[in-house]
């Protein structure tokens, strides 16, 4: 199986937030690949990844770093694939991750998402993809669906929770 989106990461410490992504790759049936790669400690190894990314394949890099978070920025810097840069919650509750990876300057973009929004960063990537792919597209329009379904079975449940002064 070949690659279709790369996730990267500073450490293996943010693990627990970008399986998050991971999970709905696999929902999605979408190959893809994890790595830990640190702009600061493996400054070559990230060159040669970025460089390297688009040649094997790669469609989407998601990549998530947390505090001064260059990992994102330095990567799209280096290769014509988009980024999507999850900002990880580490110190000043993620804002100094996000404003790192949000403030790129100009012709250097990255998509950032959320603070620990790594399964909202898989989710743009499949919609990336999905503008050239019918059946992902079909897929990912079933996935908003089922999102709508289970608000009006939430709704329904919620009717019947009892309150004394609860007018619904």
């Amino acid at each position: 199986m070949t690659p279709k989106v790369s996730i990267i990461m500073g450490s293996t410490s943010d693990l627990g937030v970008m399986e998050a992504a991971a999970k709905i790759f696999d929902e999605f049936e979408i190959p893809f690949e994890i790595n830990a790669l640190s702009a600061h400690r493996t400054p070559d190894e990230v060159e040669k990844f970025a460089r390297a990314a688009k040649g094997r394949g790669i469609k989407v890099i998601i990549a998530g770093a947390g505090m001064a978070a260059h990992l994102p920025g330095v990567v799209a810097a280096m290769t014509p694939l988009p980024v999507i840069g999850v900002p990880i919650k580490v110190g000043f509750e993620g804002l100094d991750a996000l404003l790192s990876i949000a403030q790129m300057p100009p012709g250097i973009p990255v998509a950032t998402v959320a603070v620990n929004g790594a399964m909202n960063a898989a989710l743009l990537a499949i919609q990336m993809m999905a503008t050239g792919d019918s059946d992902l597209m079909e897929k990912f329009v079933t996935y908003k669906e089922n999102l709508k379904s289970k608000i009006v079975k939430a709704n329904k449940e919620l009717s019947e929770v009892k309150f004394r002064f609860k007018t619904n």
